[in-house]
């Protein structure tokens, strides 16, 4: 998509050497070890091990790459958590219908198998899927993501069952075929914003938002079907629209047996904060998820501002939204998958990423005083990378990378440094009393 619509990348480029980590792995695995990091997160390319997506074509050349990065981890004592699918689906897959195509949910499962296979001897920690509501929301719902279809409200609920049933089914497969022997952990990852009620009267509203982007993919795994709420204003608006039937496809019994309980610990990527306020519902106008939810996002204006206008700094968010997740889906053990800022300037002296740090890993040490149980916290992200949508127009590393440079070194930023005195010290602050 980046070659065939550039337009829709904010600098028009594309990922294709990116942060050259293919080749550059070893000096990302030394840097890791210099900040001292106990896990690193990466994905494994779908098309890079199957070209097509079916195991008809396996490359091998993908196997050996991660192979010897693992291997390398494991050499320097820094265990991987490895994501099975993160936004790179194989072209010929997506010329089928991709995450529209019930058919995915066999080919994802055998491509999971395979990676179990491969690397399950070297992986104590799977996820299947990073993020399905960017999937679904951006990609088949209002297009602005690969592969840019939109078809709100209808397509993205069709992604949204088929990615959960492939999560589920790959899940499955781990359980009965190979944790006996490899002793790992799966889930999904699931990210959030935090959503605030803009008064005491909007709470109501603030929760089906809530439900609407964290539950609509958290309630199936746990509970076996999508959120309640979801399903009646699904229903209402669909009728309003003049459907015969509810826009959001149900889960057979059978599915429902499938999807319940398909997860070891629960996993959140969190950025920032909204207020939610409550509004009459609107008439009948296209089908869209955003109307189905059915209330009004703002931020408030002194709220700071990183590298995007809607990425505000909003710490306290983090904290309520830990807390709901406890509150919610009961006392499970949390990954937090990914938290940190961007800029657009990657300043190497970027004490606004150490505020940030600081600040937002503060509540979240509140949060374990509390009992809540976050077994661990991972910063996004130790290099600069390609953002997708922003392009190399954001910075979010904590290791500086000159994208034009084609040796594309790595120099370190201040926040790494923070970072290593924190995993040092377990103290946020210069320092702390004993």
């Amino acid at each position: 998509m980046t070659h065939t619509r550039p337009e829709m990348i904010i600098d028009g480029s594309n990922g294709d050497v990116a942060s050259d980590s293919y080749h550059k792995y070893k000096n990302d695995v030394a840097i890791m070890k210099k900040v001292g990091v106990h896990f690193y997160r990466f994905s494994i390319a779908w098309s890079r091990i199957l070209p097509d997506g079916t195991l008809a074509n396996i490359n091998q050349k993908g196997i050996d790459y991660y192979m010897n990065l693992l291997q390398e981890l494991h050499r320097n004592g820094i265990e991987p958590m490895v994501t099975l699918y993160h936004w790179d689906l194989p072209t010929a897959l997506q010329n089928q219908g991709g995450w529209m195509n019930n058919n995915i949910v066999g080919w994802f499962t055998d491509y999971a198998r395979l990676c179990f296979q491969l690397f399950g001897p070297l992986v104590k920690h799977w996820a299947t899927i990073n993020e399905p509501k960017q999937i679904c929301h951006a990609g088949y719902g209002i297009g602005i993501g690969a592969p840019g279809i939109r078809s709100a409200g209808l397509g993205e609920y069709l992604c949204a069952k088929y990615v959960l049933i492939a999560h589920a089914s790959a899940y499955h497969v781990y359980d009965k075929e190979f944790r006996p022997s490899q002793q790992g952990k799966i889930t999904i990852v699931l990210d959030s914003d935090w959503y605030e009620p803009g008064t005491p009267a909007d709470e109501a509203a603030a929760e089906v938002r809530r439900q609407f982007v964290y539950g609509m993919y958290a309630n199936p795994i746990i509970y076996g079907n999508w959120p309640q709420v979801m399903i009646d204003r699904v229903a209402m608006r669909s009728q309003m629209e003049h459907f015969n039937r509810s826009r959001l496809p149900e889960f057979s019994p059978v599915q429902q047996r499938m999807l319940k309980g398909t997860f070891d610990y629960l996993s959140i990527n969190h950025y920032t904060t909204y207020m939610v306020s409550a509004i009459p519902e609107r008439p009948p106008s296209h089908a869209s998820w955003d109307l189905d939810a059915g209330v009004r996002l703002w931020q408030k204006p002194e709220w700071e501002t990183a590298a995007i206008d809607w990425f505000k700094v909003v710490p306290w968010g983090f904290h309520k939204l830990l807390r709901w997740m406890k509150t919610t889906y009961g006392d499970h053990e949390i990954y937090v998958t990914e938290n940190g800022v961007s800029d657009r300037t990657g300043v190497l002296d970027d004490f606004d990423r150490i505020s940030y740090y600081r600040r937002y890993m503060s509540h979240m040490l509140d949060c374990i005083n509390e009992g809540i149980r976050i077994i661990g916290y991972t910063a996004w992200s130790i290099i600069d990378n390609y953002e997708w949508n922003m392009g190399y127009v954001a910075h979010s590393g904590m290791y500086y990378i000159n994208m034009t440079d084609p040796a594309r070194p790595r120099i370190p930023k201040k926040s790494s440094y923070y970072y290593n005195h924190i995993i040092q010290t377990r103290c946020l602050l210069s320092q702390c009393d004993e």
